[in-house]
């Protein structure tokens, strides 16, 4: 991996130690059966990347390094209830030996106690974290700024999601760690398929692929918006990153692909696809998803299978993003849906 130099001038945490591996899902292509049309189904266990696992982790090692690189002894950060992007930054925090600060706003207005104090609502006072509810993304806001001016030059604020073109180096870099396994596997992906929630990872990736000069079908299933702002935060996420990295040419709007057609009723809510996803894969290969991000972007590769949208004999990699412990969040919609 000798593009990997082009990082070395960033500064990052060291939070991922290792690189994940990549496993063939060989009973779940035995129970979707023809419909695959010879196809291969691959997993990159992301959700192995440590502090819980998940894409969070690989954005957090260079956005709490430069964190660290600017003196910061304290994190600030916002989301919902049960953010993963909060739960992991307090976990890297933690490791670090440095503060943390959540503003976390509720989901709905009358979110049950599992959801209030379970999952990764759980973990954030297990990791220590100093934790204020706020209503809204304006009083998240608020609470930033009330902190930022309070702390001064202690103080980072992770961005919404850990994402920005800082982070996106973490998924630009696992374009390489994934190009270095194909190499051992003795294939090429075809297409590899992420969640897309605040966009850095899907837009790391492709910058990273971009950067081996290799264009390849990363496909995006947004979680967060719809599909023309998706793309397009994506896309600019992307070049950001390619700057970043110096990288050569251009990174044109084609190369970003984003389907909105799974997101549902919007961000941090479930979807009886995204169920059915979750529990299929649970059951075939033991392997968990969370039910808000990842199982709706593998309820979307499900449905490409299932219609038939796989050209013959695709080798077909999903990015499994973690995001596990908010399932015990979401106890009553999984246990009400009916097994597929």
């Amino acid at each position: 991996m000798a593009t990997t130099t082009r990082f070395d001038r960033h500064p990052r945490a060291r939070l991922v130690e290792e690189r994940t591996p990549i496993q063939r899902l060989h009973r779940l292509e035995a129970a979707l059966g023809a419909v695959l049309n010879g196809s291969r189904l691959f997993v990159k266990r992301d959700d192995l990347a440590g502090f819980g696992g998940g894409s969070k982790v690989r954005k957090l090692d260079f956005l709490l390094g430069e964190a660290r690189a600017a003196g910061a002894d304290t994190i600030i950060a916002t989301g919902l209830r049960q953010s993963n992007s909060a739960r992991a930054a307090a976990a890297a925090a933690a490791r670090l030996g440095l503060r943390v600060e959540l503003g976390l706003r509720p989901l709905t207005g009358d979110d049950a106690g599992e959801y209030l104090d379970g999952g990764n609502a759980l973990l954030d006072e297990l990791y220590g974290a100093t934790v204020r509810d706020v209503s809204d993304a304006a009083q998240a806001a608020a609470f930033i700024a009330e902190r930022r001016s309070a702390l001064g030059a202690s103080a980072y604020v992770v961005p919404p999601g850990a994402s920005s073109p800082v982070a996106s180096l973490g998924y630009a870099e696992a374009a390489l760690e994934i190009a270095d396994q194909e190499h051992e596997l003795g294939l090429r992906f075809d297409r590899v398929v992420v969640p897309n929630g605040s966009s850095s990872t899907q837009a790391g990736l492709v910058a990273g692929f971009a950067l081996l000069g290799r264009r390849r079908r990363v496909q995006g299933f947004s979680v967060l918006a719809h599909a023309a702002t998706a793309q397009a935060t994506t896309l600019e996420l992307a070049r950001a990153a390619f700057a970043l990295l110096d990288g050569e040419g251009e990174i044109a709007a084609g190369d970003v692909v984003v389907s909105d057609a799974f997101l549902g009723p919007g961000y941090g809510h479930t979807t009886p696809e995204a169920v059915e996803a979750l529990r299929f894969l649970a059951a075939h290969e033991g392997l968990l998803l969370d039910p808000v991000y990842s199982a709706k972007a593998f309820a979307g590769l499900l449905a490409l299978i299932r219609r038939g949208e796989l050209a013959p004999r695709e080798n077909v990699l999903f990015v499994m993003t973690g995001g596990a412990p908010s399932l015990f969040a979401y106890r009553d919609a999984l246990s009400r849906a009916s097994r597929p």
